[in-house]
């Protein structure tokens, strides 16, 4: 069995990715977590729902459209962090930085509280149930806790097979294997193999089979971009294949790589030579790297080995995104897994290096240096260690940037112009004729309520372009006047809660934190953080076992009454709470483990957490007052030695508590303790980026260095302590400025689709992740490509779907399966023979129909029952035995005069996969050498060649030297080679 449903990006315009698949058993894996600019909570409710169900997560690229909820899920949903992870190294590590960067950029990102969730704690505010939007904004993740999460994924290589872990609350996964294969698109981007039984599913989500500057192309062919005829073995025949149909429309400027980046770099010549500044609005952890790659080297083709005359040579290029020197850090350490020209230039590169120092050490000798200084300097220069492309990290250096005079070059951070510097960047180039802004990517739409400016901007140079280009190719390279626009920025800033929109947000926190504790068993991390509590003392207290009962009442909700649905864990019944019984209830000291698994299988013991600075634990002056010093403390009397404990659950606290009294007037919600952590944290703030290490944290050359001391101060004043809300304010603006699209997004086209998957030969095709009208033209043409030959309908052609947005679909292997019953002749005749814990037996007998068989017994039972129950109920009882009687056929050995006849046409079979890599541990075991040469050939002694064809077959060749005598037991090379493989397979033949 196999059911796919698509959580979001199926027939929508909102990029965000999330599908779900589940197979035979309950085995549940989620793909991606993304989201939209929207950053709507609303839209992640039914992931959030199969949370506690789900098996696996395996994530594709680091792209927002494919992990953008990735760390509002580790935070805000209980369980996910349990569940095991899977992606590779480079989606982790780019990944990492991209979320970064998003919560650094946009408060919008930490996500608004859904209104319905407040509603249910709203019931003693009037004023909010007349309609009042508050906009309460949940906590964000900091940068370090970002980082724990990514440290969570577990990494994979490409064409590695694995059989992952399940979650705790997963059923047995029996088998299941996962494999990435290189997708292109992004770095380490992913497509997925998963192999579960009978069922082969192949998961491509947003490919690219062109190869480009920095990134191979899809691994359908072989990998690397080459030209193959035949698609990997791995990938051939799937079940289903899940297929994006994103970027299968018209094909805006055909030419390929060469054609787009000349149409680039013709636009950026033309805009500076005129004095103009060229904006370009992209990601700032995937695509960003083609595009920062490319330009880095058109600078310094035209500025060093140029005629002196390039518009190019005095023009700054900049690269501005939160986190750029991390994320170059981490791309610089990843150059395995791209293309092999970036492998080359590297290895160019570091033996230019050791030229250098070899040189260097003679002219210090006085011998004369072997090279010239230019070529030593372009020798010595390492992939994406820019000279000509600047970083810029902080906002201060980007409105420095922004007020300066004359040409330049920016890449900002984002596509969707929604967040990131390219928000701000738009805003102060857009009066300027001069200016250009070029889009890369087609700006889809996060909701039908809101139109993002990067889609207006879109949907601006796709009308107008026609009007501007006369033909075809003009219309592609179309630079569009925007004078006359007018568009909307949206902007968002923070303001503390104040009044009765403290008290509503500590009751949704109370509430969300009891509804974890009866999930986790109180093992679940706390909600409150130093923004939200005023003294953390409570989770460094420990408690006895004798006063474990009232610690339980003193943290009832003053609203339980009033939430009926909400339940105290200590209202949980016996089954509910399970293992947690042992702790929860008196007198119980035993609980049932056997078929467990999990946490239910271990004693549930929680050590309590202490809280302590650097040095150890927190020293707190008030408990080192004398007598007469303990009168009070902040307004609360400490004779008794009991600690205080603020803003826990179901604590009361006065007007005059200072956290209530500061939350309200919008002051420090602080004490000395937390005072001195916030200090600590707001310092490492300020120093740099998250992700970065270092005070500087990659910033740009040739800026001053006074900018760091301004980013703190402006730190400094932007923070608001305690729970935020957001302000939204719009302001408007006209458009001088002109537009261009250039497609930078390194997506697969419909050519690239049609030509491919009459190989691949799926049974089943899924399109998924694109909008309504490209999917339905997309699959229209596949369901003709697919099912048709020479005009008319092929029997037995594969199915085409189109999913929305929660619908399920049964694309499970068409299979046609028959019970039988086997006679125990038979059954003692059967030789069984394991194949990776299958066992496989070939059988030939003869059908026999059941009532042969059943006739006697059910005479026989009739007459029984005439016997014991009389004739009165003789119908009834016929009836009954009719219905009960056993209609399976029997499979009996073949009589004597057919047995020798079906034996001459009997073949045998041979079961099994052999893997060379398998085989070459095996030979080694035999102590024989076997090393992999050349493309997939395994030579053993140095004799004997065997490789593995495309449709499965081994084949195996050996000179006259590997052969030796057949009747010596040990024989030659060439024989004992066969004979391991023939051990490796199983041969089953019937009898």
């Amino acid at each position: 069995m196999f059911n796919f449903t698509p959580l979001l990006g199926a027939q929508s315009s909102s990029p965000a990715s999330q599908s779900l698949l589940e197979f035979d058993g309950g085995i549940k894996i989620l793909i991606d977590v993304g989201w939209d600019e929207s950053f709507d909570v609303e839209k992640l409710k039914e992931l959030e729902r199969q949370v506690p169900t789900l098996s696996v997560i395996l994530l594709t690229h680091a792209t927002t459209a494919h992990l953008a909820a990735f760390a509002h899920c580790c935070k805000h949903f209980p369980l996910f962090t349990r569940i095991p992870i899977y992606a590779t190294l480079p989606v982790i590590s780019l990944g990492r930085t991209l979320l970064q960067d998003l919560y650094a950029s946009t408060p919008l990102a930490s996500s608004i509280i859904p209104r319905e969730a407040l509603s249910e704690s709203a019931y003693s505010f009037p004023s909010f149930r007349h309609g009042t939007n508050l906009n309460i904004l949940l906590q964000p993740p900091t940068p370090d806790e970002i980082a724990g999460y990514f440290s969570l994924i577990h990494p994979l290589k490409y064409s590695q097979p694995h059989q992952p872990l399940p979650s705790p609350f997963s059923p047995p996964l029996s088998g299941l294997t996962i494999t990435a294969y290189s997708a292109g698109h992004t770095l380490g981007g992913t497509i997925w193999h998963l192999q579960h039984g009978l069922e082969s599913i192949v998961y491509a989500v947003d490919w690219n089979q062109s190869r480009e500057h920095v990134l191979s192309g899809a691994a359908w062919l072989g990998g690397a971009g080459t030209g193959g005829s035949e698609v990997l073995e791995q990938l051939r025949r799937p079940t289903a294949l899940i297929c994006s149909s994103r970027g299968s429309g018209p094909v805006i400027l055909a030419g390929g790589r060469k054609k787009r980046d000349d149409t680039l770099l013709g636009m950026i010549r033309e805009t500076v030579s005129n004095g103009g500044t060229v904006l370009i609005p992209t990601d700032s952890s995937a695509r960003v790297l083609e595009l920062a790659y490319l330009l880095e080297d058109a600078w310094q083709a035209e500025v060093e080995n140029g005629d002196g005359n390039s518009p190019l040579k005095h023009v700054k290029l900049y690269l501005a995104s939160r986190t750029s020197g991390a994320t170059m850090r981490y791309v610089r350490s990843m150059l395995e897994w791209m293309e092999e020209g970036i492998v080359r230039e590297f290895e160019a590169a570091s033996s230019g290096q050791e030229a250098q120092g070899h040189n260097r050490n003679r002219s210090q000798q006085g011998a004369p240096a072997g090279s010239t200084r230019p070529d030593e300097q372009k020798a010595a220069r390492t992939p994406f260690d820019f000279k000509y492309l600047k970083l810029l990290e902080r906002k201060t250096q980007v409105n420095r940037l922004l007020s300066a005079e004359g040409p330049r070059v920016i890449l900002a951070s984002d596509t969707s112009l929604e967040w990131g510097f390219s928000k701000e960047a738009i805003r102060s180039l857009a009066t300027d004729r001069r200016n250009l802004i070029v889009l890369t990517e087609r700006v889809g739409e996060s909701s039908n309520e809101k139109k993002g400016l990067g889609r207006y901007l879109w949907e601006m140079w796709d009308e107008r372009r026609n009007v501007a280009g006369a033909d075809a190719e003009s219309s592609a390279t179309a630079i569009v006047d925007a004078s006359g626009s007018e568009v909307h920025l949206q902007h968002i800033q923070t303001a503390p809660l104040a009044g009765s929109e403290v008290p509503l947000y500590q009751q949704y926190l109370a509430r969300q934190r009891q509804l974890q504790n009866t999930m986790q068993g109180d093992s679940s991390t706390a909600l409150e953080t130093s923004a939200d509590v005023v003294d953390d003392r409570s989770s460094s207290t420990s408690t006895t076992s004798e006063d474990s009962d009232v610690e339980h009442q003193g943290k009832a909700l003053n609203t339980a009454a009033t939430l009926s649905h909400a339940r105290h864990k200590l209202a949980l019944s016996d089954a509910e709470l399970g293992i947690n019984i042992l702790i929860r209830r008196k007198n119980v000291y035993d609980y049932e483990v056997r078929g467990k698994k999990g946490r239910e299988k271990m004693f549930p013991y929680v050590a309590k957490r202490r809280r302590g600075d650097d040095f150890g634990d927190l020293i707190r002056p008030e408990e080192y007052l004398r007598a007469e010093e303990r009168d009070e403390v902040d307004g609360e009397d400490m004779r008794d030695g009991g600690t205080k404990k603020e803003n826990t659950v179901g604590q009361k606290r006065k007007w005059d508590d200072v956290g209530i009294r500061n939350a309200a007037g919008g002051r420090r919600m602080s004490n000395g303790a937390n005072k001195r952590r916030r200090a600590n944290d707001g310092g490492n703030a300020s120093t740099g980026p998250p992700g970065s290490n270092g005070p500087r944290g990659g910033a740009a050359e040739g800026e001053s260095d006074s900018s760091e001391g301004e980013s703190e101060e402006e730190a400094s004043r932007s923070i608001v302590e305690g729970p935020l809300k957001v302000v939204f304010t719009t302001e408007s603006f006209r458009l001088d400025c002109r537009i261009s699209f250039v497609d930078f997004s390194g997506l697969h086209d419909k050519r690239s689709i049609q030509m491919l998957i009459p190989l691949i030969k799926p049974r089943k095709l899924i399109l998924v992740s694109g909008e309504e009208i490209e999917t339905n033209d997309l699959a229209a043409d596949c369901r003709k490509l697919l099912n048709t030959g020479s005009g008319e309908a092929i029997e037995g052609g594969i199915d085409v779907f189109t999913p929305s947005i929660g619908r399920t679909i049964d694309a499970s292997v068409d299979t046609n399966a028959w019970t039988v019953k086997l006679s125990q002749s038979l059954v003692r005749r059967l030789h069984w023979q394991k194949v990776k814990g299958l066992g496989v037996v070939a059988i030939t007998g003869r059908l026999e129909a059941a009532s042969l068989e059943q006739k006697p017994s059910q005479e026989a039972t009739k007459k029984k029952l005439k016997t014991i129950k009389g004739e009165g109920q003789d119908s009834q009882d016929n009836e009954k035995a009719d219905a009960d009687m056993d209609t399976t056929p029997i499979l009996d050995i073949l009589p004597a005069n057919l047995a020798a006849t079906t034996r001459t046409v009997t073949q045998p079979l041979h079961v099994g996969d052999l893997r060379l890599a398998d085989l070459r541990k095996i030979m080694q075991a035999s102590g024989m050498t076997a090393e992999f040469r050349g493309e997939g050939t395994l030579v053993i002694n140095g004799t004997v060649a065997v490789r593995k064809s495309g449709t499965g077959k081994i084949e195996v060749d050996g000179g006259a030297y590997s052969m030796a005598d057949p009747r010596n037991t040990e024989g030659g090379t060439f024989f004992k080679v066969k004979r391991k493989i023939y051990e490796g397979l199983a041969v089953v033949a019937g009898g």
